[in-house]
């Protein structure tokens, strides 16, 4: 009976290799379970498909050194805008904890007219997926200036976005958010109650910035960037591991990607277990929602999403809130703390 099972030609030519071998009972067993596993995902939307893709590849390679990027850990725990200001906002400011990040939108210079032209607030998950990028660059390359150029449409591709051009491409949309980083201030600040740290200022000291005329104009991206000394001091010191392909699972939801972040921040931090309560909650994840009914309506689902990839992240949500319990780095998929982390 498990021969019908098998279906799909490359299984089915695994399995008549090894007939008439003394394994080959236990390979068509093997074989029947990859068929259904197969059959599984097929059944699933394309984002579920994903998740359930990334979920496996994580439990297949637990703390893969490999596979780790990083964050700053206040852009982890106060995240940009989830949607797009009008360009007439130019400020925008977040707190969580003792923590709080400050981004004032900027200008850049077109290299045409020699005119500086007002950039939006950065926003949204192509953001922070860039600034993912280029932080973990950094503490890769173990400098402030990083070479970008060969490595950030590969970086998008690995994302999952397929590359595109023209007014609706994902080039012209990460071009957009690049742009907008290169031209932000950021003010980041921690606090422990008796001692207070506050960078203020460009993330980047140095960047060749391209603004592209027309949709269709070829996209370039800068050769180099070079994060500004401070900036680049606070993450070297602050830098939150992160593994990429859980990023994958969210690359497409600023919320999810922040919910991530969190829970890498958050978990092993914790003393004993706590409840957020829903306006703590609406306070760090609410974003765009008016009423807090949608807000935890959206929420619940989110969370969900998160578990499909993280089944064992030790949370609940209650009437009152989201019950949280501390929790071992092994529960995200990373690597051991080191000592004094």
């Amino acid at each position: 009976m498990l021969d019908a099972e098998i279906r799909d030609t490359d299984l089915r030519a695994e399995l008549e290799a090894t007939r008439d071998t003394p394994g080959f009972i236990f390979k068509k067993m093997e074989l029947a379970q990859k068929q259904a596993n197969r059959d599984k995902l097929a059944n699933l939307s394309r984002d579920a498909r994903r998740r359930e893709v990334v979920r496996r590849n994580l439990a297949e390679t637990p703390n893969d050194a490999e596979d780790l990027r990083h964050i700053h850990s206040v852009l982890a725990m106060c995240g940009l805008p989830y949607s797009r200001q009008p360009l007439a906002v130019r400020e925008y400011e977040r707190k969580q904890g003792r923590m709080s990040l400050v981004v004032e939108a900027g200008k850049l210079r077109n290299p045409e007219t020699g005119n500086r032209v007002e950039q939006p607030l950065p926003f949204g998950p192509k953001a922070r997926l860039l600034l993912m990028h280029l932080c973990s660059e950094a503490i890769r390359q173990k400098g402030p200036t990083i070479e970008v150029a060969d490595s950030l449409t590969g970086f998008i591709r690995d994302m999952g976005f397929p590359v595109t051009g023209g007014a609706k491409g994902t080039l012209h949309a990460f071009k957009e958010q690049i742009n907008a980083l290169a031209a932000c201030k950021l003010s980041v600040g921690m606090w422990d109650g008796r001692h207070a740290v506050e960078y203020q200022g460009m993330p980047f000291s140095r960047i060749d910035v391209w603004l592209p005329t027309s949709p269709d104009q070829m996209m370039l991206w800068p050769s180099t960037l070079t994060f500004s000394m401070d900036f680049y001091t606070t993450l070297a010191k602050h830098a939150l591991p992160i593994r990429a392909e859980a990023v994958r699972a969210f690359a497409g939801s600023a919320r999810k990607l922040d919910m991530y972040f969190w829970f890498n921040y958050r978990l092993h931090r914790l003393k004993e277990p706590t409840t957020l309560s829903w306006n703590a909650l609406a306070d760090q994840f609410g974003g765009d929602y008016g009423r807090q009914r949608d807000f935890k309506r959206g929420f619940a689902d989110d969370l969900k999403d998160v578990l499909d990839v993280f089944p064992k992240l030790p949370v609940r949500l209650t009437d009152a809130g989201m019950e949280v319990a501390p929790a071992g780095p092994d529960i995200l998929a990373l690597p051991p703390l080191r000592k004094g982390k």
